[in-house]
């Protein structure tokens, strides 16, 4: 069970929380990869046929963005984040296609309390996107600051 609310105490290794799915459509792929990833396997049929993906894929910036949407919706949105210093991986594993329904976990790999700020803690995760076929599709491996449970406050 996920708490109502979640701070820093609420994470711990080896946890696994699922955020939910979504599909993709062909036109959000075109949509978005014409604002900001232009290439022609993702925005032209004809040129996308001819490309080694043999059709229209998404970005994966694309697959990012979709994937952040997840976290924020499926978990961020009722958090004490504070924001996250950064992302030391990102990994496009398989193309994302129209059609495809992605479904996303956040898995917790450390927890760490901050040495400086008492009032926060690192949580370092890897979110990791599948395909309907179980297929992983994405994984981002990045660090979330979250702020601690205030003191007296209740368990969710």
């Amino acid at each position: 069970m996920s708490p109502t609310k979640w701070y820093f105490e609420d994470f711990f290794v080896g946890q696994e929380v699922p955020l939910g799915s979504r599909l993709v459509t062909e036109e959000e792929i075109i949509a978005f990869a014409r604002e900001f990833d232009p290439q022609p396997f993702h925005v032209d049929h004809d040129a996308a046929e001819k490309s080694i993906f043999g059709g229209v894929v998404a970005s994966g910036w694309h697959t990012c963005s979709m994937m952040m949407r997840m976290v924020v919706d499926g978990m961020l949105s009722a958090s004490s984040s504070m924001g996250s210093p950064g992302l030391d991986c990102v990994r496009w594993i398989k193309p994302v296609r129209a059609g495809d329904t992605l479904t996303v976990v956040y898995q917790t790999k450390e927890v760490r309390p901050s040495a400086s700020k008492p009032d926060r803690g690192v949580v370092v995760s890897v979110w990791q996107a599948s395909n309907q076929h179980g297929e992983v599709v994405a994984t981002v491996e990045g660090m979330g600051m979250f702020g601690r449970r205030p003191a007296g406050g209740a368990h969710a």
